[in-house]
């Protein structure tokens, strides 16, 4: 609260040119609120403060902002600002920003860069975009297991406040290859005078340079580690990922199941930032598929006319039937592809899941086909809304009920197992595709059960 108060006082400070208390006013500030109070501003004030900022200070607050705010930024800055910003930038991040840019921008500011850090970054960007490489850093502190405690730790106060992380000290061989992690603490209160080797272990986990973020996100949390050394098809210690860098990677695939769930193409950008036609492309052709398909739905009703026209009282509940089933099917569709994801459920888990999916869906069903039955038999002046047979018109509603709503379940929960069977996203298996597929089902299960309990009365 107090810095959202000190927000207008700085945007003042700038304006007055008093540049000096804009320095001590941000002096405490922790890099994202800083961050933070730059978006606040307005557009001219912005590289003003950033410029204001040490240089290292500068680096740890643009990592923060989103990448249209970076790429607007850079482009506020003089070339030497540029350079020196990009050098302070941790790899990790440096090459986050180069992914978010255009490949003509990125060519410049990569022309930019001093030899060492240009080998680097080019290093980085040479692996597969949705690899652990691209996100790894090659800053971290490595020691030999024939050293001293005591010159382990020497190395580590030497170099460890370059390093990403400390809190896991990585052993390799005379190769580089790596052959432990060792945690900060049982480094530092064993013997000074005993050997690296004599605390280790030769137990350690690691990741490939060509794994998946993904993959990598999931190890992250099953072994609960801050940061995962990353090695080559030979073991060589290559760089470290950290959990910093896993927690964007967990928000951007979260982002994009939830966008496939919605019956939307994942955006590239983030929502007020994509233009109105990719909005328009990213969205169209799943509205248009989805239109396609419910003219199913209306095929399904011409298919029953003659039975309409006999009895137009069962079009009253005809968007009962379509959305109780397209519900329930979505629910299903949603817990079972967020159990996926989760590594809850596996493919081998496909009977298990549908058992229990059609108890469920029974008593769902029974659920709403108790409450369809009261609402025909409570409604006021039910003999003149439903006529003389509103009885069997509340069994032909509940036990269609039942059927659609369990095979709404069925549908839900099987087809994100089919999509990943075929190799492809569960998360395809979106809650309007599923509302779809049961419409048509749904309507047909309704009218059927109309059939039966209807035939010489209504129908």
């Amino acid at each position: 609260m107090l810095k959202e108060l000190l927000g207008p006082d700085i945007q003042e400070l700038i304006r007055s040119k008093a540049y000096s208390g804009v320095k001590d006013g941000v002096s405490e500030w922790e890099a994202p609120e800083v961050a933070d109070l730059l978006l606040s501003l307005p557009e001219e004030d912005q590289p003003i403060l950033f410029r204001l900022l040490p240089r290292r200070r500068a680096a740890e607050v643009f990592a923060y902002l989103p990448p249209n705010e970076q790429e607007r930024l850079l482009q506020s800055l003089t070339t030497e600002n540029a350079r020196a910003l990009l050098h302070e930038l941790a790899p990790d991040d440096r090459t986050v920003l180069f992914e978010e840019l255009p490949a003509q921008a990125t060519q410049q500011l990569l022309s930019l860069l001093p030899p060492e850090d240009l080998k680097e970054a080019r290093q980085l960007l040479g692996y597969p975009e949705e690899s652990v490489g691209r996100l790894m850093t090659p800053e971290y502190v490595a020691i030999r297991p024939e050293w001293t405690i005591g010159k382990a730790l020497e190395h580590l106060r030497k170099f460890g406040k370059d390093a990403e992380t400390v809190n896991l000290v990585y052993v390799v061989d005379d190769q580089g290859k790596l052959v432990d992690d060792i945690r900060l603490r049982k480094l530092i209160l064993a013997d000074p005078s005993e050997a690296v080797a004599s605390i280790m272990d030769n137990h350690f986990i690691s990741l490939s340079a060509y794994d998946d973020r993904e993959f990598a996100a999931k190890q992250m949390q099953k072994y609960d580690r801050v940061a995962l050394p990353v090695t080559d098809s030979e073991g060589v210690l290559l760089g470290i990922v950290t959990v910093d860098d896993m927690l964007d990677v967990v928000e951007e695939e979260a982002t994009e199941d939830i966008q496939k769930m919605a019956a939307v193409e994942a955006l590239d950008e983030p929502y007020m930032n994509t233009g109105f036609w990719p909005m328009i492309k990213k969205r169209g052709g799943w509205l248009s598929l989805l239109f396609l398909g419910e003219t199913l739905t209306a095929a399904a009703m011409g298919y029953f006319e003659h039975e309409i026209q006999r009895a137009v009282v069962l079009t009253l509940f005809v968007p009962l039937i379509i959305s109780s089933g397209g519900n329930s099917g979505s629910q299903a569709a949603s817990l079972v592809i967020r159990a996926m994801a989760l590594e809850e459920i596996r493919l081998r888990d496909w009977w298990r899941v549908m058992r229990r999916e059609i108890f469920s869906g029974l008593t769902l069903g029974a659920i709403l086909g108790v409450i369809g039955m009261l609402q025909i038999l409570l409604w006021p002046n039910r003999d003149a809304r439903y006529g003389e047979h509103f009885l069997l018109l509340g069994w032909t509603l509940s036990l269609s009920l039942i059927g659609v709503v369990m095979w709404g379940t069925i549908v839900g929960s099987m087809l994100p197992f089919i999509l990943r069977r075929l190799g492809f996203d569960p998360a395809v298996s979106s809650a309007p595709f599923v509302a779809t597929l049961v419409d048509v089902t749904g309507l047909i299960i309704y009218f059927s059960v109309a059939l039966l309990f209807l035939s010489g009365t209504l129908l």
